[in-house]
């Protein structure tokens, strides 16, 4: 059976994703309305009530909004370190099903081996995730400011690749809604990454296994999709790394679900 993962929606004002495989049913972080994140699931023939589990990278509204409505009622576990638990829940004040790992550890749901590593940004104690399945290395990297050298070794792996193209640098500067020191959190080493950043990270981490790019957590008033999508495919294409097909994502819809086999 092929591993199905669905980008439920990606943006500053909310992230989520599904990935389903044989044996396992799980969400990457629930930044949208539980009512939402049910009409999303639905889209695609699924309900929250299959779940087996929903991943955090950490604590940010925007990744967690829907753990009211999925967990504390679902009763579905949460899987997250241990200052994001007590920022989570001070925050949404609801206990959850927390389910504890070190940052930096190892765990399996099912029959996905989650490996988490630590990543710069402002929040508690954030994370990525590498999700090892049997037909592909799946990574997520949507909050960060910079790309630390663990954090390339961590997902170097990876066959697909969710990575965060936040904003634009002009865009952001010239932005008339964000007061400066918004802009200088944004941009900063434990803010968010850049078109130009992100295209950074790409010729870093890109390999011969790299099929699949995603464009994530663009915001809606300092980025466009074209842009971060041009900026990224002419490093791809100036490494020669034609093999890796990049896809953008939206805060508003989910993307087409993506199936992988095993080789």
């Amino acid at each position: 059976m092929a591993v199905r993962l669905t980008i439920l929606g990606s943006g500053s004002a909310g992230n989520c994703a599904y990935l389903e495989t044989d044996q396992t049913r799980l969400l990457i972080d629930a930044g949208f309305s539980g009512r939402q994140i049910r009409k999303r699931l639905a889209q695609i023939g699924r309900a929250p009530e299959g779940l087996n589990g929903i991943l955090l990278t950490h604590e940010h509204s925007d990744h967690v909004q829907g753990l009211v409505g999925l967990s504390a009622k679902l009763r579905v576990p949460v899987y997250c370190n241990r200052l994001t638990q007590e920022a989570v829940e001070e925050q949404l004040q609801v206990k959850l099903d927390c389910r504890i790992f070190e940052t930096g550890a190892s765990f399996e749901v099912g029959d996905v081996t989650v490996d988490t590593f630590s990543v710069p940004h402002d929040a508690f104690d954030p994370i990525g995730f590498l999700l090892r399945t049997s037909a592909a290395h799946i990574g997520f990297l949507t909050d960060l400011g910079h790309a630390t050298k663990l954090v390339i070794e961590r997902v170097r792996s990876a066959n697909v690749l969710i990575l965060e193209t936040n904003h634009d640098l002009k865009l952001l500067q010239d932005d008339p809604k964000r007061p400066w020191s918004v802009k200088q959190r944004i941009m900063s080493r434990h803010g968010h990454l850049s078109n130009d950043a992100a295209a950074e990270v790409v010729e870093q981490i890109v390999s011969s296994e790299l099929r699949h790019l995603y464009l994530g957590h663009l915001s809606r008033d300092c980025n466009r999709p074209e842009l971060a999508y041009r900026i990224v495919s002419e490093r791809l294409a100036k490494l020669g790394a034609n093999h890796t097909e990049v896809k953008s994502t939206s805060q508003d819809a989910p993307s087409p679900t993506l199936e992988l086999r095993p080789s």
